[in-house]
């Protein structure tokens, strides 16, 4: 009886756990086992294993074969066990050297014809890796991924399973792989917020959630420029610190989402469509993915026409915008993913799009703005820091008016409230903090109560209006928080229609 080992990876959340594969050649009838709580596609990996050793000219021996997944109290998914049940077995057949077998992981599926396919999650595996001081083999697709773990280690990256042996046996050598070069972040090539003409108050408003990570909602007629706006928000933004840009690319590799084996360098912009569904947006399904507020994490969300997505799919949000985390929970167990995002969303007024404007607002204004707004919870509508009309340009105002500041001199300074803010808040940005860490003078901390008092603001909206005040205050580099500060973060609390009430 012949026992081998080799180690593989269960993917959990941003996690890969250590499995042991276990293989044991016993004499017996003829067959392949595979124990240890697999699911579906780990069972087939049988017949991929079969088939790639017989592209290699192998055969199975003729005896029982017993593949075991360790520990066996983990769900094991994913053909990415593939490599590992693979090398384990020709360890046990004395092809692979044990010696050099055992000082790797390996994470990969299987082609019938030998090559070795990529798979989500070679970067946490390849962390893992790191931690259990062993090396990784992967495909060679997927080396310049696994690199960014970290220069010391031993990456073997094969594009198929016989040049794999041939180098575990010493008959050659694959390349070693290199670290790529970090492509440089060019700013001319997004968009720019110097295509955006006019609209004053709503680039300041886009500047205040920039600068203090934000929730923003923007509301206006259709074809005033929300969508424009929001999709040069990432311009504005701050690279990402090493610890996010790693945090982020994990949950990107689990998704199959790095491009190119790059990790995310700059904040993600996610934009799904409003028929997205609460699991695509949240994360879950039968086998657990992340969703889009954790694809976004550290980023941009941007959900437009926000009253036309379900109404659980947005409630389901209320939880994670205040955490900065999603659990899935099913019976097999819970996955926590994290999920720190900056919320943009925008909307018409109303189904028509043009109330208040009385050359084309339809009968039922001003009901159907109040029905409309009705579909978003009031919870729902009580997170967002801040709220924007977007009033629309007139084509003679477009095409006479001069361009507007260019994306980089706005980031210049939304990075200066950032560096302010990351001093003082111990790297938190404003959305995240406690007000109690805010300089604030007693005049506009008086001002601050009454305005909330007569607005009937909720004590989440009190504080929100404190953050934003606080932001504000940063972009001008004072170190207090003063009464016009606090007037202008008043103009971006939101106002159900039903409430008419003035400051």
């Amino acid at each position: 009886m012949t026992i081998s080992s080799v180690l593989g990876f269960a993917l959990s959340g941003i996690d890969a756990i250590p499995v042991r594969v276990e293989v044991q050649l016993a004499t017996g009838l003829p067959s392949f086992l595979i124990v240890g709580l697999a699911d579906k596609a780990v069972a087939e990996a049988r017949e991929r294993v079969r088939a790639a050793l017989a592209a290699m000219g192998l055969a199975l021996p003729a005896k029982r074969i017993v593949v075991n997944l360790a520990p066996a109290n983990i769900v094991k998914e994913g053909s990415h066990f593939d490599l590992p049940i693979a090398l384990a077995l020709l360890t046990a057949m004395a092809v692979v050297p044990p010696e050099e077998s055992g000082r790797y992981g390996a994470i990969g599926e299987l082609s019938l014809d030998g090559r070795i396919n990529p798979v989500p999650g070679v970067l946490p595996a390849a962390l893992s890796a790191v931690d259990q001081s062993r090396g990784l083999i992967c495909g060679a697709q997927q080396g310049a991924e696994a690199r960014w773990a970290g220069e010391g280690l031993d990456i073997v990256a094969a594009d198929c399973l016989l040049a794999l042996v041939n180098h575990l046996t010493g008959e050659q050598v694959l390349p070693s792989v290199e670290l790529p070069a970090r492509l440089p972040f060019d700013l001319a090539s997004g968009p720019d917020l110097a295509d955006v003409r006019g609209m004053e108050t709503a680039r300041r408003a886009l500047e205040i959630a920039a600068a203090g990570a934000h929730s923003l909602l923007m509301t206006g007629p259709p074809g005033a420029g929300k969508s424009m706006l929001a999709a040069r928000l990432p311009s504005l933004l701050p690279d990402l610190t090493s610890a996010e840009i790693l945090e982020i690319s994990r949950i990107h590799s689990i998704s199959g989402q790095l491009p190119m084996g790059l990790p995310i360098f700059r904040p993600p912009f996610r934009d799904p469509h409003h028929s997205t569904s609460q699991v695509a947006l949240v994360g879950g399904g039968s086998r657990i993915k992340p969703g889009e507020v954790s694809l976004a994490h550290r980023g941009v969300l941007f959900l437009d026409e926000l009253p036309e997505f379900s109404r659980p799919a947005l409630e389901a949000l209320r939880q994670p915008i205040e955490t900065g985390t999603i659990t899935v929970a099913r019976a097999s167990g819970h996955v926590t993913y994290p999920a720190r995002f900056q919320l943009v969303a925008a909307m018409n007024p109303c189904r028509c799009g043009y109330l208040g404007d009385a050359t084309q607002e339809c009968r039922k204004a001003p009901r159907c703005g109040e029905d409309y707004t009705a579909r978003i919870s009031g919870p729902m509508l009580d997170r967002m820091d801040m709220t924007v009309h977007v009033e629309p340009v007139s084509p003679a105002e477009l095409a006479g008016l001069p361009t507007g500041e260019s994306s980089a001199v706005v980031a210049q300074r939304v990075a200066a409230a950032r560096t302010i803010q990351a001093a003082r808040q111990d790297g938190l940005t404003n959305a995240e903090a406690s007000p109690d860490l805010f300089p604030i003078s007693t005049t506009a901390r008086d001002y601050a109560v009454r305005a909330a008092d007569r607005l009937r603001l909720s004590a989440r909206g009190f504080t929100r209006l404190l953050r934003v005040a606080r932001t504000i205050a940063d972009l001008a580099a004072e170190t207090e928080t003063t009464q016009p500060h606090v007037a202008e973060a008043l103009t971006y609390r939101l106002r159900r229609p039903d409430r008419r009430s003035q400051v």
